[in-house]
């Protein structure tokens, strides 16, 4: 339970750490700005349109007596304006890093610069970057999506769907939010995708310590684009000390290793 204490405290690092550098601050605004109108718009076309696409998925239910339509209906809309928002809590994440990968890229490098040590750079240029983020975030996305299916089947379960579900929905979203966020550190290190997820499942409890306060905050409207450069920050901060161990051990593996015997000439 500790891990989860330590996962929030780096989320709260990361927001000081922007608040404390303003120029940065403003700087990662620009990329969730823009991503924000586009959600919005997304969103608000849902909420209008959610009830006539349950109603045109529901012909079956036409002659149902009332309050069984009703009900039906009104579970649907709400599940798959719930679905939608949960899906808009993924992806913009996904989506403002690739929009922001310069801006997010270099965010992070002065996190690694003002915290001391070496920082570490990919040396790919840009478009490469961009591809593999992307390519990166699909495939984060098609487990959102395995997960999201599943999630709202279950959510047709009585008592089950209305309370353990929900939570679910929220590690989900916590854990694959933290994924997005520690990636922009962990690609300047070298790690592809496999590893990176290896590196969370290794530290569960941390990374949902940091990701679903996160989530949860970013249901909130215009919070998720002030908290994005803090995010970043806060990621770049657990990347470091995730790796750190790692990185020691590796050391001292070189410090432990025999030296190598050679002949004496002589």
């Amino acid at each position: 339970m500790r891990d989860l204490g330590a996962g929030f405290g780096y989320l709260i690092k990361g927001q000081r750490w922007a608040v404390r550098h303003g120029r940065w601050f403003g700087f990662g605004l620009l990329p969730g700005l823009v991503t924000l109108v586009l959600y919005a718009g997304a969103l608000v076309g849902l909420g209008h349109g959610a009830d006539d696409l349950v109603d045109w998925a529901t012909p079956f239910a036409d002659d149902w007596s009332s309050p069984w339509l009703g009900l039906l209906r009104n579970t649907l809309t709400v599940l798959v304006f719930g679905l939608g928002l949960f899906l808009a809590v993924i992806t913009f994440t996904a989506v403002t890093l690739l929009v922001g990968q310069p801006f997010y890229e270099s965010l992070s490098e002065q996190v690694d610069r003002t915290e001391g040590g070496d920082v570490p750079e990919s040396g790919l240029p840009l478009w490469r970057e961009l591809w593999i983020s992307a390519r990166d975030s699909v495939r984060i996305l098609v487990r959102v999506g395995l997960y999201s299916v599943l999630l709202f089947a279950l959510g047709f379960v009585p008592v089950l769907g209305q309370t353990v579900v929900p939570v679910l929905g929220f590690c989900v979203t916590g854990y694959f939010l933290a994924e997005e966020l520690t990636a922009v550190a962990l690609q300047r290190r070298g790690m592809v995708l496999r590893d990176r997820l290896a590196l969370l499942r290794g530290r569960r409890l941390l990374t949902l310590g940091f990701g679903v306060p996160l989530g949860l905050a970013f249901l909130i409207p215009f919070v998720a684009v002030f908290l994005m450069p803090g995010a970043v920050a806060g990621a770049t901060l657990l990347a470091r000390d995730l790796v750190a161990p790692a990185e020691d051990d590796t050391e001292d593996d070189e410090d432990d290793a025999p030296t190598p015997y050679t002949l004496d000439k002589d």
